[in-house]
């Protein structure tokens, strides 16, 4: 159950009687009344507990959600809370509030709060490693391998270090996040480091493959060929210029094509 944190009176309400006291009282009325009585005493005890579900969403600030929305979701939760509670049975409203309510901030984080969506297993899992982590670091009194917090949730450590490694998927960082690029370099952005495929070596790869074949073209078919692909004319612009058809230089490139593919098994597009 999470810890909440204190307030200067956490739990004294305006007529002198506790939280709990004023909420049970509450609750009892609500159940024993109809509409739209009900629905008033029911948002009475939302106003008085509002306190607690907002101490529960600031349990999960700085994970990449802004405060208000998450306060927003924990008073959902405490809406859902108190149209939920039974009151026949012999429990205390906040025992059944506070687990609602975490529930409901962290499925808001399972559906809605991730930049990079995980595999669903390993987001349920992700809350329950925090949960491992803190209990095996006081019980061991060191930080506990992934094969022990495994061992401990009846899991795999693959799983284990899968969901570690999707810590930063609830906010990802900004490509013109500035960056040292290496030692007494200065600052750069992260995109000025991050690797991409060059276009020119896959370019350069083909023509050399088909290096042979082009030879054995003529040198009107080279032209058309330069002309279309290197220097990227239409063929209407290769047709003016030689004084053919659009259409026969059409059928000299579907020619020139099939002839490079079935020389070199290389689809030419």
């Amino acid at each position: 159950m999470p810890q909440l944190a204190p307030s200067p009176h956490p739990t004294q309400t305006a007529d002198g009687g506790t939280r709990a006291e004023q909420t049970a009282r509450l609750l009892r009325q609500a159940a024993d009344s109809s509409e739209p009585e009900r629905s008033r005493l029911h948002d009475e005890v939302v106003q008085l507990n509002l306190v607690v579900a907002t101490a529960i969403a600031h349990r999960y600030r700085g994970r990449g959600e802004p405060v208000d929305d998450l306060e927003q979701v924990a008073a959902l939760g405490l809406v859902k809370a108190v149209r939920g509670f039974d009151v026949t049975q012999d429990k205390d409203f906040l025992s059944y509030a506070v687990p609602t309510i975490s529930g409901e901030v962290k499925r808001h984080f399972r559906d809605y709060a991730w930049n990079v969506r995980p595999p669903r297993r390993i987001q349920e899992l992700q809350p329950r490693i925090t949960t491992a982590l803190d209990r095996l670091t006081a019980r061991l009194d060191r930080a506990p391998t992934p094969d022990e917090v495994a061992a401990e949730l009846d899991t795999s450590a693959d799983d284990v270090i899968e969901a570690l490694s999707s810590d930063g998927c609830f906010h990802a960082a900004s490509l013109d996040a500035r960056i040292a690029s290496a030692p007494d370099d200065g600052m750069t952005s992260l995109m000025g480091v991050i690797g991409h495929d060059e276009g020119g070596f896959a370019v350069a790869e083909t023509r050399q493959d088909l290096q042979p074949a082009l030879g054995e073209l003529s040198a009107r078919d080279r032209h058309i060929l330069s002309r279309r692909v290197d220097s990227g004319w239409t063929q209407q612009e290769i047709a003016d210029e030689l004084n053919l058809s659009q259409m026969q230089v059409s059928r000299v490139l579907a020619r020139i094509r099939a002839r490079l593919r079935d020389a070199t098994e290389v689809k030419v597009a």
